[in-house]
């Protein structure tokens, strides 16, 4: 795919990224119905030119601290896209061995990844400390334990910083609010000196930087403010107290616009409330962004196979389901819906995929392109959690992923196949063949 020459100017909110012109939706520069025709659908269609426009932003507003901008692996994981942010310097904020896997297979720095998560296995964390990561995000004591065990029996020396839970209310949804008191999170600050003083008497550990996430999909940049303050204090005492402290991790959550009336958080915004507080702590910077950098830069291309008239209103249904993006079925997630091709108005009714659950929908009661039959329709903002969180419910194979650069464009994962579906199963009769027997 050959490199495009691009500005950066109005392309901070990815409404030019994908835009009508004489009827025809475009990625970039690329007819999405070709694309369309091209790969089939269901499709995912991602924007180079939009995650580096938006990284640029933020690298730009947040540039006085010269952070360490650790690219949330988990919104997408492909590694075209992955590489799309290595490429601009950033480092990858992993949650899994498979995720640390792929940002190695990228070619991320290790000394530019931090890995986080509640569950860390013996065998993740072994990984990633042969690998040399950066730090490891601390959850809990007996995590920070393991962490130790496991670098005396391989000979390494574990960095850590344990996760805050400062208890502050983001205002997003419930699913995705993790810095408040009952999540699951992180430790609360009156419990966080003795763990640090715990860690600090075991091998093998180093103590470099305290740790927050207060959670996702956040539009407003006072949380974050709430909960640099509360941590404030701390931050000084362990600084103080460990020569090896040094990072401060404010991890990510900065929200975009989903629907019309929507403001997504801008950089400025964050780094106007961040700057201040992170200079007076002295601290190194690093944030973990995600779908603020690749969310509005994905659509889900999918074709209508019916139109079903009911009593009160019509179900549209497409060849995309909750499979394919399951954010409108987990947290009633709003997906703007818009034509490929200009419609010849609109209908109301339910947008609905064909798997056997009255939860398969991408949306509900909305005014919707009347495409007709074979029509094609692309689901906005679902860059990032979609491809991401996919799965093969129903045996459906999962959707290719094509990524648009200016106008050009390459396919970076082909459509599943049958054979892809079943690849690793058995039917118990093998005697041995094909499936380890456990």
């Amino acid at each position: 795919m050959a490199k495009q020459e691009r500005t950066d100017e109005n392309m901070s909110d990815g409404t030019d990224v994908f835009q009508e012109r004489n009827g025809q939706l475009y990625a970039e520069e690329v007819q999405v119905q070709e694309l369309a025709a091209r790969y089939g659908t269901p499709l995912y269609v991602y924007s180079r030119g939009y995650m580096q426009s938006r990284y640029r932003a933020l690298a730009g507003a947040l540039a006085p601290a010269q952070p360490l901008i650790c690219y949330s692996a988990k919104a997408n994981t492909n590694r075209a896209v992955l590489r799309t942010f290595l490429e601009e310097g950033a480092g990858l904020d992993v949650v899994s061995g498979g995720e640390l896997f792929r940002a190695i297979r990228a070619g991320a720095d290790p000394e530019k990844i931090v890995f986080a998560g509640v569950g860390k296995t013996q065998e993740e964390i072994e990984s990633a400390l042969h690998e040399g990561i950066l730090f490891f995000t601390v959850e809990s004591e007996p995590e920070a334990r393991r962490i130790s065990d496991c670098a005396v029996r391989i000979g390494r020396t574990g960095r850590i910083a344990f996760r805050i839970n400062p208890d502050v209310d983001p205002h997003t949804h419930t699913y995705i609010s993790t810095g408040k008191r009952e999540n699951k999170f992180g430790l609360d600050l009156e419990r966080a000196e003795h763990a640090y003083a715990m860690a600090a008497a075991l091998p093998n550990l180093e103590i470099v930087g305290l740790h927050l996430h207060i959670g996702s999909q956040l539009l407003d940049a006072r949380p974050y403010g709430e909960a640099l303050d509360k941590v404030a204090a701390l931050c000084g005492r362990l600084q103080a107290r460990y020569q090896t402290f040094r990072y401060l991790d404010i991890g990510g959550g900065l929200g975009i616009a989903y629907r019309p009336g929507e403001t997504a958080l801008a950089p400025e915004a964050f780094a106007s409330v961040v700057l201040p507080r992170v200079a007076r702590l002295g601290l190194k910077l690093v944030v973990e962004p995600g779908r603020s950098l690749v969310g509005n830069g994905g659509i889900l291309v999918c074709r209508v196979q019916y139109v079903k008239a009911s009593y009160d209103k019509q179900f549209v249904i497409v060849d995309a389901a909750m499979n394919d993006l399951i954010r409108p079925s987990l947290y009633h997630a709003h997906h703007e819906v818009r034509a490929v091709r200009a419609a010849s108005g609109m209908l109301h009714g339910d947008l609905v995929g064909p798997i056997c659950e009255s939860g398969d929908f991408l949306a509900q009661d909305r005014d919707l392109p009347d495409v007709g039959e074979g029509g094609l329709l692309a689901v906005m903002s679902a860059g990032a959690y979609g491809y991401a969180m996919s799965s093969n419910y129903n045996s459906r194979r999962r959707p290719a992923e094509v990524l648009v650069d200016g106008a050009s464009h390459v396919l970076v994962r082909r459509r599943e196949t049958w054979e892809d579906v079943v690849r690793y199963e058995s039917d118990g009769s093998d005697s041995g063949q094909g499936v380890e027997h456990v």
